[in-house]
């Protein structure tokens, strides 16, 4: 049964990786078809679309009963982003950081990360949920609302990461969206599935299985757009999607989680765990605001402290 359990791990990694990919190249190409502005398809749509698969995941963990895998995906995602992914990143190529990321998402990351540290001590209640919904909101408000409509860079990534410049079908990329959703969903089950009784099987907290193999999977696809930016060069807006990013799981995704299951029993991951994501995600905008850019060096620093925290938790 061990084998069938791991089996439904890696079919979920896969299928969930590559329907998240159609899921937001759809939708990113139906909104901008509607006419609706490439920031905030960029903002929203993808940055919603990217974190799709750590909240289909959270979520259905605490359906099932099994929130503290939930919890440990958030977390672990978190910490994976900004020293595994980001780590990987800098060791390719220097990683510059733009003026508007330190104004703008470092702070709202590190907020993000604070506030969902806070309300999710005691599990998240009804109310809590709502609150970060809210936060939510308002983030989204500020990074649209930021330095002016329209975002030259930001258009260019996102018609280029949609590519614009061929004609795409409006009914085609509906059926596409509509698939990539139900594949998502159908390869969080199957992780889920798979990964909680890999972790009964191994003696494993599913805290602990949660932060790690599920928080990795669910990071797999950041870590292959920002790995292949990296090799191509295009660095510009790899700190700030990644940050985007824990935005989205911090609010939305422990919004959702919160909201299918308030109760939490993980007491290392509450403690250890949650003190561990705020401190490299404090240390980070610390490290950007001193340096402006990441090098091999910091990058090896990184993946050194997504190691050590990985180590932290298990003992």
């Amino acid at each position: 049964m061990l084998v069938l359990h791991i089996l439904f791990v890696v079919v979920g990694l896969v299928v969930l990786t590559k329907a998240a990919d159609q899921f937001v190249l759809g939708a990113a190409r139906i909104s901008l078809a509607l006419r609706i502005s490439a920031v905030v398809v960029g903002a929203v749509i993808v940055g919603f679309g990217t974190s799709a698969p750590e909240m289909l995941v959270s979520t259905l963990a605490a359906l099932d009963g099994n929130a503290e895998v939930g919890l440990g995906n958030i977390v672990g995602s978190n910490v994976a982003n900004l020293t595994l992914v980001l780590g990987a990143a800098a060791l390719i190529v220097r990683v510059g950081i733009h003026d508007g990321v330190l104004r703008r998402e470092a702070p709202l990351m590190l907020g993000a990360v604070a506030l969902f540290a806070l309300l999710v001590q005691d599990g998240v209640a009804g109310w809590e949920a709502a609150v970060l919904l809210v936060v939510m909101v308002a983030v989204l408000t500020i990074i649209i609302r930021s330095g002016g409509l329209p975002d030259p860079e930001l258009e260019e990534e996102v018609e280029e990461f949609a590519d614009e410049a061929h004609p795409h079908p409006l009914k085609g990329e509906v059926v596409r969206t509509v698939i990539g959703l139900l594949g998502t969903l159908l390869g969080a089950q199957l992780l889920v599935t798979g990964a909680v009784e890999v972790a009964d099987a191994a003696g494993l907290s599913g805290g602990f299985v949660g932060f790690t193999l599920v928080a990795v999977g669910t990071s797999l696809p950041e870590l292959v757009t920002t790995v292949a930016a990296a090799r191509a060069g295009e660095t510009d807006l790899i700190v700030g999607n990644l940050l985007g990013s824990n935005i989205f799981n911090s609010l939305i995704v422990g919004a959702t989680m919160g909201f299918a299951s308030g109760g939490l029993d993980a007491p290392k991951l509450l403690g250890i765990g949650v003190v561990m994501m705020v401190a490299i995600a404090g240390g980070l905008v610390v490290l950007m605001l001193a340096r402006r850019q990441l090098t091999r060096i910091e990058g090896g620093g990184l993946i050194l402290a997504y190691g050590a925290s990985v180590a932290l938790l298990g003992v």
